[in-house]
């Protein structure tokens, strides 16, 4: 069982991938918490106080203390936690795990995103040949049903943003053919439970990257 259950609140929009990753940890570990709802478009100031630097959800408060960033934040789950471990307890495949997720958010998150909704064909082109070859890597790189065996681990939650990019595009960033192994992951583990109940419907997870697409637009 849980505990601190009542000094836990999540700061999120719904349909972010990144703050998905974060319920999936706590719904793995059971941990009930209170979930803020904030605005792309409006920063609340309880937003902008507890995560000043980077201004964006998701922000998790645990006992009055905040955490930015999602896999920061899942990794401080999963130490304050410890049933249901999401990192592996071999100090070697512990470090692996960190690295094929700063992999996936360094190499698969910003082509995958790019190859979906920027505008310019060439950049779009661009784009999908790069996540390309980022998921050339985690093909190879997946030997079981998930990343962390059978049982989904770090690895598979950093990645939950491949398969919700592939739902809300309603394309194919890979398929049977090309990359079977990671077609079977991506069925596996959006349709496990837990996932499941993380995520949000489709029609909110459009709304929120149609939102983030146009605060990127305005910027430029």
């Amino acid at each position: 069982m849980a505990t601190y259950e009542e000094e836990v609140t999540l700061f999120g929009v719904v349909g972010s991938p990144f703050v998905c990753r974060v319920q999936i940890a706590l719904r793995l570990k059971g941990v009930e918490y209170k979930y803020v709802e904030d605005d792309l478009n409006k920063k609340s100031d309880m937003l902008l106080k507890y995560n000043p630097v980077y201004k964006m959800v998701p922000v998790f408060v645990h006992n009055q203390k905040p955490i930015s960033e999602s896999l920061v934040i899942v990794e401080y789950v999963d130490e304050i936690w410890k049933h249901n471990p999401i990192l592996p307890s071999d100090s070697y495949q512990r470090a692996m795990a960190r690295f094929w997720s700063k992999f996936i958010d360094d190499k698969c998150v910003a082509p995958a995103w790019k190859s979906v909704f920027i505008v310019d064909e060439k950049e779009r082109e661009k784009a999908a040949e790069e996540l390309n070859e980022a998921l050339k890597f985690l093909e190879d790189e997946l030997k079981d049903k998930f990343f962390g065996g059978d049982e989904f681990g770090f690895v598979d939650i950093a990645a939950v943003f491949i398969p919700i990019v592939q739902e809300v595009a309603g394309m194919q960033l890979f398929s049977s053919e090309n990359f079977p192994k990671l077609y079977k992951w991506s069925k596996d583990f959006h349709n496990h439970p837990i996932v499941k109940e993380c995520l949000p419907p489709k029609d909110q997870l459009f709304a929120y990257f149609k939102a983030r697409a146009q605060s990127l637009a305005a910027r430029k």
